[in-house]
């Protein structure tokens, strides 16, 4: 048992340090482009090894996309604690745009091809209904937000022009922030109240 103990840690570790190569390599690069065995030769372990510890690509992107998610989570849990909600908007904007353009568009339309990896984030947009609804239910306690919207439907206009932005591959026409300024925060300016549009003018600067 005390010898298998080290061979656990080591594997553990290299799943980590496997995960983190492959997700740079398929933003870089796209998915399909980059192969399992790539990812064993540039971490220098066998081919073996490598399936030892994931089975498939798709279980390997799977893994990568849900840490993450779960990461992101964190730190925008850590964002929640700050005093002024468009504080928090605009932060959280400007992650969203680094993070995009951190990806070669072909990352996004590669996705299509992992059934397992879609079914995961569909999950993701229906659990984050409910954070959404929140944060408006804040931005109108803090005058932000008008009182009179119908915000269940404004979360599901803004999951709307999340798949329109997908289906029409707008990525690779706009630049990502052409396309947050043009689409959501034109939506979002529509939701605020005068305190608010005078906020939200930092982030569309």
């Amino acid at each position: 048992m005390q010898e298998k103990k080290p061979i656990t840690a080591y594997k553990n570790g290299l799943r980590t340090t496997i995960l983190q190569a492959a997700m740079k390599a398929f933003a870089e690069k796209g998915i399909r482009a980059v192969k399992m065995d790539d990812i064993a030769e540039s971490l220098a372990i066998s081919k073996r090894t490598m399936y030892e510890i994931y089975t498939t690509k798709e279980e390997l992107l799977y893994e990568g996309v849900k840490t993450f998610r779960e990461e992101r989570k964190k730190k925008f849990l850590e964002l929640g604690k700050e005093k002024d909600l468009m504080e928090i908007l605009l932060k959280v904007y400007r992650q969203r745009v680094e993070e995009a353009n951190a990806v070669n568009p072909l990352f996004y339309d590669d996705l299509d091809k992992y059934p397992r990896v879609l079914r995961y984030l569909n999950r993701e947009k229906k659990n984050s209904r409910e954070d959404m609804l929140q944060f408006f239910k804040r931005g109108v306690e803090e005058g932000y937000f008008r009182n009179d919207i119908n915000f269940e439907l404004a979360v599901h206009l803004f999951e709307a022009i999340g798949r329109y932005i997908q289906v029409e591959r707008l990525y690779k026409k706009y630049s990502i922030k052409e396309i947050f300024r043009g689409m959501p925060l034109v939506l979002l300016r529509g939701l605020c109240t005068e305190r608010g549009i005078e906020k939200l003018q930092k982030i569309s600067r």
